[in-house]
């Protein structure tokens, strides 16, 4: 087993072989997220943030330029970090994009194979208030949209016009809900495989948790919350912040934060670490659940665990 592979309970045996490994695939980016493997054309997308830019990685073509822009269309010059982040496919096979830069939850208007920077706004305000920087999202199975709305993508001549940084949903109808306004600075968002449970990451150095919600399965709405894990300790000794996460059809959890990926079980527990060596932002199964792909600070990983 690669080095990087820290085991801390037997049970993660559940989930990696002694063959378990730990590549890099490519780098020289500036800020990597949004990683989504694309079953149907066997490549992966991912956001090369602050240069605008969606980039496409395959076995046989490496890294190739797939949208640009990716989050910010405007004519207006600025700088922060105005690309999309969090990508995501719809019932429909369409791209959905948390674009930072236009402020919005977009659907890409073109096939994933001949893709053009063409978007069309699924929604970008809660009651009348342009939303920060849409980071990450899910869908529940039922079409409901649940994302997180930090600060993370604002830059002049952007200003914020909510007074908090959102957990929303925005239901199959058309309507916009408020979860949760207290997290600093929400981000990774994904379901526990019976969608009972919503984890949802905070970026926040003075509070870097995980928070997780119950959900009324009948109308999606929130039932409670509580913090799932706290790694505010651990953010002081390694490079990185609970940020995006993925769960497994067995509902461990692989969630961003300092160090690598942490690798949780639904009770709570870490039971493995992926360790990278860089603040690490993000990550998405391949083709099967047996490999993670991760994007790292400016590199491009791939975990294969059997």
């Amino acid at each position: 087993m690669d080095s990087a592979f820290e085991i801390l309970d037997d049970e993660a045996y559940n989930i990696f072989s002694p063959s378990a490994q730990l590549a890099i695939l490519d780098s020289g980016f500036t800020w990597t997220e949004g990683p989504l493997w694309l079953n149907t054309s066997q490549q992966l997308l991912f956001n090369d943030i602050p240069p605008n830019t969606t980039y496409s990685w395959s076995e046989s073509k490496g890294t190739k330029v797939y949208l640009n822009p990716s989050g910010y269309t405007q004519n207006i010059p600025r700088g922060g970090e105005p690309g999309a982040n969090g990508l995501l496919l719809d019932s429909k096979g369409q791209l959905v994009l948390c674009q930072h830069g236009d402020r919005r939850m977009a659907t890409m208007n073109s096939t994933l194979d001949s893709p053009v920077s063409d978007f069309v706004t699924l929604i970008d305000e809660y009651k009348g208030k342009k939303f920060n920087s849409p980071n990450d999202a899910v869908f529940s199975k039922a079409g409901n949209l649940y994302f997180t709305d930090p600060p993370y993508g604002l830059a002049q001549p952007d200003y914020q016009e909510m007074p908090f940084n959102g957990v929303y949903r925005y239901s199959s109808a058309g309507k916009i809900s408020l979860i949760d306004s207290t997290l600093t600075r929400p981000n990774g968002i994904a379901f526990a495989p019976d969608e009972k449970t919503l984890y949802v990451a905070n970026s926040d150095p003075a509070g870097a948790i995980w928070m997780q919600y119950s959900i009324d399965e009948k109308t999606g709405n929130i039932l409670n919350k509580s913090v799932f894990y706290d790694a505010t300790e651990a953010a002081k000794i390694d490079k990185g912040l609970p940020d995006g996460l993925k769960v497994n059809d067995q509902g461990y959890i692989f969630a961003s934060g300092p160090g690598g990926i942490w690798v949780f079980n639904p009770a709570a527990k870490c039971i493995a670490k992926i360790r990278t060596g860089q603040a690490t932002s993000n990550c998405a199964f391949g083709a099967d659940q047996n490999t993670l792909f991760l994007t790292a600070d400016d590199y491009l990983m791939k975990a294969t665990f059997k």
